[in-house]
C-alpha cells in the first residue's frame, strides 16, 4: 500500500492505494494553496507549506500521519538593511512561497532545507520550529542577476542532500543555475558548466547564471549521476554535477517541467513532454510520459491510460513523483488530473480528473 501526498490549489489531498485500486482518504486545509510538502524519512513526519495570500506563508506539520497538525515558524528574511551594499536590493526580502522541503542527512536529526521564491535558502536545526537564512548563498554576487522564470523573482525549486554525505548539498535555481556546497552550506559553487540557455543572446547562453534548471533529480544508489529537465532541453551528469551533457531531443518535445531519476538504475529516468514554453500543452493534445533506459540515448514513449485526445494537462516541476521501489510513478496536473503507474511508467491508472490545480505530488 502506497500513501500519496498531493498538494493542491485548494489543500492537501492523501490518497493511498496500490495496483488500479486508489482512493482519496483524507483532504486537509481544504480551500488554502499548499506549494510543497515533505515526508520526511528519518522519522515519519509531514511537512506542509501554505501559500494563503494575505496571511502569508505557513508551515504545518504532523507526526501521526495526518490526524492532527500543528503551526511551525515559516522561513523568514531577516529585516532589510537600510545601509551597506544590500539597501538598493531590488529582491523582496519577504518568503512569497516556499518552493522546495529537503530533510537533513540522517546523521542530522531535525536539520530541514527550504528553498523559497525569491530565491532563499533556510535551514532548521530543530524539525522546524525555526529557520536561518543561508547568507553565504544570498549574499553570492550574482544572486541579484539571477532571472524569474515563471515568476517575477527567481526561486529555489530543487535541492538534494547527498545520501553519503549531508555536507554535500546540490541545489537548482530557476533562473540561476545549479549551485553545491561541500561544507554543509558554508561556502557554495556553481555548477552549471555544459548547460545553454539558447533562449539568450549569443555571448550569454554558456552563462551558468542565466541557466534555467526546471527540476533536478539524482539516482540514489548512484548519487553521482544527476538528471536536469532544463527550459532548453534535458541534461545529464555523471560526476556529481561538475560537468553536464545535453541529451538528444526525444519525440515529441524536450521541453517540459519535471523529471524523476530511477532509485536504482543510474541509466533510467523519466520526463513529461510539453509542446514549448510558448505553447505549455501536451504536443497535440495527447499525453505521454517518455523514458530512458540508457542514460539518455534513447527513450519509450508511453500514453496508455493518458489522455489520448483534446488534452491539456500540464505537468509542473514537482508534478512527477517515483517510489522507493523503482516501479511505482504518481504524476498530477494543473487541471487537476491524477495518475499512477505500477509498471514503471509503461501503462498508467486515472485516481482523478477532477482535483484542484496540483503543485506538488510526493509519495509519503
Amino acid at each position: 500500500m502506497h500513501t500519496l501526498l498531493v498538494g493542491t490549489r485548494k489543500g492537501l489531498f492523501t490518497v493511498q492505494g496500490e495496483g488500479s485500486a486508489w482512493h482519496i482518504t483524507a483532504h486537509h486545509f481544504a480551500g488554502e494553496p499548499v506549494t510543497q510538502v515533505l515526508a520526511d524519512p528519518r522519522d515519519g513526519s509531514w511537512l506542509a507549506a501554505l501559500r494563503m495570500g494575505h496571511f502569508g506563508v505557513k508551515l504545518r506539520k504532523s507526526v501521526d500521519q495526518g490526524a492532527s497538525w500543528v503551526e511551525v515558524a515559516a522561513p523568514a528574511f531577516p529585516p532589510k538593511p537600510t545601509t551597506g551594499p544590500d539597501a538598493d536590493d531590488p529582491t523582496p526580502w519577504s518568503v512569497d512561497m516556499v518552493w522546495c522541503l529537503a530533510a537533513g542527512g540522517p546523521d542530522q536529526p531535525g536539520t530541514l532545507w527550504a528553498g523559497c521564491l525569491p530565491a532563499g535558502l533556510f535551514r532548521s536545526d530543530d524539525g522546524g520550529q525555526s529557520w536561518a537564512l543561508n547568507t553565504a548563498l544570498w549574499n553570492q554576487p550574482p544572486r541579484k542577476s539571477w532571472g524569474g522564470g515563471g515568476y517575477d523573482q527567481a526561486g529555489i525549486h530543487s535541492i538534494l542532500v547527498d545520501p553519503r554525505d549531508a555536507q554535500h548539498i546540490t541545489l537548482a535555481v530557476s533562473s540561476g543555475g545549479v549551485w553545491q556546497s561541500r561544507d554543509g552550506g558554508e561556502s557554495w559553487t556553481i555548477t552549471s558548466r555544459g548547460m545553454l540557455a539558447r533562449y539568450m543572446p549569443e555571448g550569454l547562453q554558456e552563462d551558468g547564471n542565466v541557466q534555467d534548471p526546471h527540476c533536478l533529480v539524482q539516482c540514489a544508489a548512484q548519487p553521482d549521476v544527476l538528471w536536469v529537465q532544463h527550459h532548453g532541453g534535458m541534461y545529464r551528469s555523471v560526476d556529481g554535477g561538475q560537468q553536464w551533457h545535453s541529451i538528444a531531443a526525444p519525440a515529441p518535445s524536450d521541453f517540459g517541467f519535471p523529471v524523476a531519476s530511477d532509485p536504482h538504475n543510474p541509466l533510467r529516468a523519466w520526463f513529461v513532454p510539453a509542446h514549448s514554453d510558448g505553447c505549455r500543452i501536451p504536443v497535440d493534445g495527447r499525453m505521454l510520459v517518455n523514458r530512458t533506459d540508457d542514460g539518455g540515448q534513447s527513450f519509450h514513449s508511453f500514453g496508455l491510460g493518458l489522455p489520448s485526445a483534446h488534452a491539456y494537462h500540464l505537468v509542473y516541476r514537482h508534478g512527477l513523483d517515483i517510489s522507493a521501489d523503482g516501479q511505482t510513478l504518481a504524476m498530477a496536473s494543473t487541471t487537476g488530473g491524477l495518475w499512477v503507474s505500477s509498471d514503471a511508467g509503461e501503462g498508467w491508472h486515472c485516481v482523478s480528473n477532477d482535483l484542484p490545480p496540483v503543485a506538488v505530488v510526493r509519495f509519503a
